[in-house]
């Protein structure tokens, strides 16, 4: 069983070595103004390895990035591609989508990485607050299962809007 996992792990990284283009890694500038590194696995070695590429290969990006856990490492720590500098609305809901699952574990324990980085992406005094918060509205948040990512970050920037005692001083 292990040695299955590490030969499809080896064949992930090979396939993804061959399709690397060093210059899908910048950042390009466009006319709608940044767009970022990576593509929708979001950021992690994954966005690092594969970059902006559109299609299929952003499945390998993405369990590259959850096999190592580097996207949350990366969004703690501000590498990988995961820089967060300005903050804000669109970056708060940006990454509410990005990280679904695990921001949605997190807010059911009521802590957790991804909502001390929510707390710090949205400007929030207090990510244990966040984190009560949050909890306290997770039916709010997810009103179904197959509920939208969309919805769900937008859900999650009204909760956050409307306590203030958070005070979230970047949304």
């Amino acid at each position: 069983m292990r040695n299955r996992f590490i030969a499809a792990l080896a064949f992930i990284f090979l396939a993804v070595l061959m399709s690397h283009d060093a210059n899908a890694q910048a950042v390009k500038v466009n006319t709608a103004g940044f767009e970022p590194a990576y593509g929708t696995a979001g950021c992690g070695l994954g966005s690092m390895l594969i970059g902006n590429k559109p299609g299929i290969i952003q499945i390998f990006a993405a369990t590259t990035n959850g096999t190592f856990g580097t996207q949350t490492f990366g969004i703690t720590s501000g590498t990988s591609n995961c820089a967060v500098e300005g903050g804000g609305q669109a970056s708060t809901k940006d990454f509410v989508e990005t990280n679904r699952a695990v921001v949605a574990k997190d807010i059911a324990r009521g802590k957790g990485e991804t909502i001390a980085t929510l707390s710090s992406i949205a400007g929030c005094r207090d990510s244990g607050s966040v984190g009560t918060s949050l909890q306290k509205n997770f039916k709010l948040i997810f009103t179904d299962p197959a509920i939208a990512d969309r919805q769900v970050a937008s859900n999650v920037v009204s909760v956050l809007k409307n306590d203030q005692a958070l005070s979230c001083h970047k949304l």
